[in-house]
């Protein structure tokens, strides 16, 4: 199921076939040091994608979903979408790319897209972004987008964070 489409790219349930791709991107170091995120097992990486596989619209206001990222000229899987509800209840994103699809502006498109998405397709009213701030590639891509609201330290991952966010009628102006 296609969730949504950007100029270059296309954001879709998860199938089978994506599944090792799936794994390398919750277990590839260069992937998911700059998160951070700790590392998952195998069975829990596996879990989490069959908790994933084959969304229906109906999904899609679950609290917390992943969906592919796909070239439209590719059918291989290069990136996850990330749609989550944060610790104070905003509506959130993330992604993250495979190595080989980093510095081809796919960051920047997916996240416009993915705020677009959120805006005019499920008529949220904010939508916010965490990041590391060490993560300079996320960093520069979300300031470009959204505003800084405050940076406070996730005991879980262990670093300093910033969170960003936006409201509709401030993105559709």
């Amino acid at each position: 199921m296609k969730v949504f489409e950007t100029k270059r790219l296309v954001v879709r349930s998860l199938e089978s076939k994506d599944k090792n791709n799936f794994i390398e991107l919750l277990s590839d170091p260069k992937i998911i040091d700059p998160i951070p995120q700790s590392r998952f097992s195998e069975t829990q990486i596996l879990d989490k994608f069959h908790e994933n596989l084959n969304l229906e619209r109906s999904d899609l206001h679950r609290e917390k979903y992943t969906c592919g990222i796909f070239e439209k000229a590719n059918p291989e899987m290069i990136g996850l979408c990330l749609f989550l509800t944060n610790d104070e209840t905003d509506i959130e994103f993330g992604y993250r790319f495979r190595f080989n699809s980093w510095g081809k502006g796919y960051g920047t498109e997916i996240a416009r897209g993915m705020i677009d998405h959120y805006f005019n397709t499920i008529n949220a009213e904010k939508v916010a972004a965490d990041v590391n701030t060490h993560n300079i590639g996320s960093v520069k891509i979300l300031e470009k987008l959204m505003a800084p609201v405050r940076e406070f330290f996730n005991e879980e991952r262990r670093c300093m964070v910033r969170r960003y966010s936006i409201e509709k009628n401030n993105w559709l102006q």
